[in-house]
This record gives structure tokens, C-alpha cells and sequence, in this order.
């Protein structure tokens, strides 16, 4: 007897039947496959990749009533976020954070502390804890709202067909080759570290953001190619537990994304902090030589002028790219664009197959975040289940996680100039803030840019004290359209860090009451 997986639906496929699905665009038949031998299941829906935007769709499918399959290689859900990119970094950012702090600030507050040292074993053991509590997590949630999830490669064998390679179900001792014919799928597979031309990644001493959380000791001297988010977080995390760090930007301006006035507050802040910056610059060439020392060849995209940096590891953080490797999208005529994104319509469906639908990074609806990939996953699911879903894209909040922190929302000035908006700013220091003040956590502002006449929101840029969680309230203000007045005349308890935000708002139609 054939044993199928738990829940699944039992279905015997003869070679000389044709299995029929309701689909959203009506029905469509097409031959089942023929190896007898390999176990099949039928499922309404079928999620390939368990990252945030995967995981996520399956299990608001699953409550939306949905039978609903969940399938990843990496084994552990979580996708790249949990397992080598969000939830790891924060940890070593967090906890780098504090041991700089022991070192150099508490004893402006009254904390004597000697003998200080790092446990580079300890500070991994417990970014792997907290990687291993939220995969556990995801794990204790497919079980709870009766998401199946298997641990294997998927590829299409034809529109409808999912062919699942490796590995076994969480739950059932499955085969290693499994056939799921479902009536929908969702495309999660996320992104990919993009490679620089000419330099081989070896995770050693040329590091991708993955391999930057491995180390296992501090690297006298790190240099960062790409002063992007993920460049610049890393980068300040090693240079925290003393490496000297360089890193080289092709722009003119590092934080890509960020409102250019607040990513020079940033750079500033940076470099007092000891990493050296080197904007407009272009790299090379890198090379390892006999004594190990990595020799990066960099030149000068104003003046034409090389300089050679030596590095004991050397970071590549120039971007990601869609993954769609091994899923066999040629075989059924998936439409990609130039850049290998899976193109969708407003309600992520494919072309030409309107049954399957892509999200999260592999789509060509940008940014490249974590959270859009969840609210995307859940907008997904619910497109299938009741044919609406909902993403503001205008109100998808970035932090960039570094000391300070820096966070925002909307547009950034730059972005109201192009489009010709007539606006107007409002800005308030955290060193006129009494939290901040009490906390000796004062560096940075809170900007504000509303519309001249309707005094809308259009965006806030905040880089201080936490500004990851402050934030919230400026996405919520975009996102309902509210006016800086409303900000301004909503109360917001005392003493908080998040007064600065209503005194930013207030200074964009009147004055501020503190500065």
C-alpha cells in the first residue's frame, strides 16, 4: 500500500486518464504523468519557497481554507531572512552593538567595567540560537494551521504538475521524488547573492553577506565592496569588534534608497564611528596573493587615480538578483525580464499561466524586503481564496539597522522634486528630544516632507535611536493619508523618542514647541 502524505488527497493516476482542475480561468486538462511508482497528491495550492513571502502565503492560504503545500531545498523554512540574511545580522548587529558599548560608552554613565573580552564562539552560538528559534518557530506554525512542507527542490513538469526532489516531508518519511498536482502555485524562491564580475566567492577570505556571518574571528583589516544597507550593516558590525573597515561605493552617495540628506547624516556617523568610506569609487580587480593579504584594486570615478587596499577578507555586497534556478520555468514559458524577475500583473499572476503567481524578490514588484515579500504573500492568498488583495506600495517602511539606525517611509525629496510636487519640510533633532536626551543617545533628526497645500505626508526619514520601531507610526501616516497636523495634534506620552516625530510634523506647517 502507497502511503501518501498526512492530509494530502489519495489519487490513483492511470496512464490513459486525464486529471481536470478548476482553475481561475476556467478548467484545464492536461496528461498525467506516468511513473505509477512515484507518490502524487492533489493540493489547491503549491508554494515554492519558505522565506518570508512563501511561508507566509502558505499558511494565509492554509486559513483561508486552502490545501496547502509548502516546499523548500534549504531544509529549515525561513528562506534567507531567518536563516543567513535578517535575523542573523540583527543579532551580531545587536549584540556588537552592546560589546562596543561596554568598551566605550558606560562609563560616561556610571557602569565601571574591566577585563572586557569578545567570545567570537559565543557571539555565533547565539546568532545561531536566534536563527534556530525562529525557523523552529515557522516549523511549530505550518503544523498549527495544517500547512504540509516538504524539504526538496521543486520544478514544474508541466503547468499544473510540481515534481519535488530530495529530502522528506517534515512529517511523513516521503520518498525522495514526489508529484503534487495542484491548481494553484505561488513562485517564492526569493533572491541570490549577485556576483561582481572577475571575483570568485569562496566564503572564506572573499565573502558574501552569507559567509560575513560566519567568521570565526574578527579580520584585522575588511574591505566591503557596495555601501548599500547590507554593505554597511556588516561592515559596522566588524568594525564594532575591531577590524578596520573600508568600504567602496560606486556612487556618490552611500544607503541606496535613502533621501540623500539623511544618507550624508549617515556616512558622517559612520565614519566618527571608524569606517573609512570611499564614495565614487570603482572597483577593479581583487586578487589573494602568496602571503593571503587580498589586494583590491580600486580607481577613482572622478579623477581617474587606482589605489590598491589590502584586506584580510574581502565582503562582495553589491545587490541580489531573482533566483529561479532549477524550477523549470522554460519548460513552461514563464515570462521573465531582462534582469531574470518573474514579471506579474497587479495581482501577482504570471503570464502566461494566471494560476501561478510570483512574489517577494523573484517578481519584478520591487523592493527587495522582507515585509513587502509577507504582505505580498498574504495579498497572494487571498487572490486565490477571494479573488481581492491589497499592497501599498507607496508605504513599504526601510531600516537600515546600523548605530544609529536609520528608517523611512514614502518619498524622499529627491523623489517630490522630479515629480514636481510642491512641498515643504519639517525637521527636529534628537538632541532636543528629552528621551534621547536622558537616554545620551542624541545623534540625528526626524524629517518630514509634506505637500505645500493639503499638508499630506509624503514621507519621513528618521536616522537616530531607534528609528526602526518609530518608524510604525510615520507608515501608518502614509498609508492613511494623513496630514502633518494630524501627526502634530495627536498626543504622544512624555517622555518618548517618538515626540520627535510630532515636533518634525509640527515644524512642517508652523514651528516646533522644543527646538
Amino acid at each position: 500500500m502507497l502511503i501518501l502524505p498526512r492530509r494530502a488527497v489519495v489519487t490513483a493516476i492511470r496512464a490513459s486518464q486525464r486529471l481536470k482542475l478548476s482553475t481561475a480561468t476556467g478548467t484545464k486538462s492536461f496528461p498525467s504523468l506516468r511513473n505509477a511508482n512515484i507518490p502524487k497528491a492533489v493540493v489547491d495550492l503549491v508554494v515554492i519557497g519558505a522565506g518570508p513571502g512563501g511561508y507566509v502565503a502558505a499558511i494565509k492560504a492554509a486559513q483561508l481554507g486552502l490545501k496547502t503545500v509548502c516546499i523548500d531545498k534549504r531544509g529549515p523554512p525561513g528562506g534567507t531572512c531567518l536563516n543567513v540574511g535578517c535575523i542573523p545580522s540583527k543579532s551580531l548587529l545587536n549584540n556588537s552593538h552592546l560589546y562596543h558599548d561596554v568598551l566605550h560608552d558606560t562609563k560616561r554613565r556610571g557602569i565601571e567595567v574591566s577585563d572586557v573580552k569578545l567570545n567570537m564562539a559565543q557571539l555565533l552560538t547565539a546568532k545561531d540560537n536566534a536563527v534556530n528559534s525562529n525557523t523552529r518557530g515557522v516549523t511549530h506554525l505550518f503544523k498549527q494551521n495544517g500547512v504540509d512542507y516538504y524539504q526538496g527542490a521543486a520544478s514544474f513538469a508541466d503547468p499544473h504538475t510540481i515534481r519535488v526532489f530530495g529530502n522528506t516531508d517534515t512529517d511523513n518519511n516521503t520518498p525522495a521524488e514526489t508529484l503534487l498536482t495542484t491548481k494553484n502555485v505561488i513562485i517564492a524562491t526569493g533572491s541570490d547573492v549577485t556576483p561582481f564580475p572577475g571575483i570568485t566567492i569562496d566564503e572564506k577570505k572573499i565573502v558574501s553577506s552569507t559567509g560575513a556571518l560566519t567568521l570565526r574571528e574578527v579580520p584585522r583589516r575588511l574591505v566591503v565592496i557596495g555601501g548599500g544597507i547590507i554593505g554597511l550593516e556588516l561592515g559596522s558590525v566588524w568594525a564594532r569588534l575591531g577590524a578596520q573597515v573600508t568600504v567602496v561605493e560606486y556612487q556618490d552617495q552611500v544607503g541606496a534608497g535613502m533621501d540623500a540628506e539623511i544618507a550624508k547624516l549617515a556616512q558622517r556617523s559612520l565614519v566618527r564611528q571608524g569606517l573609512k568610506i570611499k564614495t565614487k569609487t570603482k572597483v577593479l580587480s581583487a586578487y589573494e596573493g602568496v602571503d593571503g593579504v587580498i589586494s583590491v584594486q580600486v580607481e577613482s570615478a572622478k579623477t581617474g587615480a587606482q589605489e590598491l587596499l589590502d584586506a584580510d577578507v574581502l565582503l562582495v555586497a553589491v545587490g541580489r538578483h531573482a533566483y529561479t534556478s532549477g524550477l523549470g520555468l522554460d519548460t513552461i514559458n514563464v515570462e521573465r525580464d531582462s534582469r531574470g524577475r518573474i514579471t506579474v500583473d497587479e495581482a501577482y499572476r504570471t503570464t502566461p499561466h494566471s494560476h501561478i503567481r510570483a512574489i517577494g524578490d523573484v517578481c519584478t514588484r520591487t523592493p527587495m524586503l522582507a515585509h513587502k515579500a509577507e504582505d505580498e504573500g498574504i495579498a497572494a492568498a487571498e487572490y486565490i481564496a477571494k479573488g481581492h488583495g491589497y499592497v501599498n506600495y507607496d508605504a513599504i517602511p526601510a531600516v537600515m539597522y546600523t548605530a544609529p539606525e536609520v528608517a523611512w517611509v514614502g518619498k524622499t525629496e529627491e523623489q517630490v522634486q522630479a515629480a514636481g510636487i510642491k512641498y515643504r519640510i519639517g525637521r527636529f533633532p534628537f538632541a532636543a528630544n528629552a528621551r534621547a536626551k536622558t537616554n545620551l543617545m542624541t545623534e540625528g533628526w526626524v524629517k518630514v516632507i509634506a505637500d505645500e497645500n493639503a499638508h499630506r505626508v509624503l514621507g519621513v526619514h528618521i536616522i537616530g535611536p531607534d528609528a526602526g520601531e518609530m518608524i510604525a507610526e510615520a507608515t501608518l501616516a502614509v498609508e492613511y493619508g494623513a496630514s502633518v497636523e494630524d501627526i502634530a495634534t495627536t498626543t504622544h506620552a512624555h517622555p518618548t523618542l517618538s515626540e520627535a516625530l510630532k515636533e518634525a510634523a509640527m515644524a512642517a506647517y508652523i514651528k516646533p514647541i522644543h527646538f
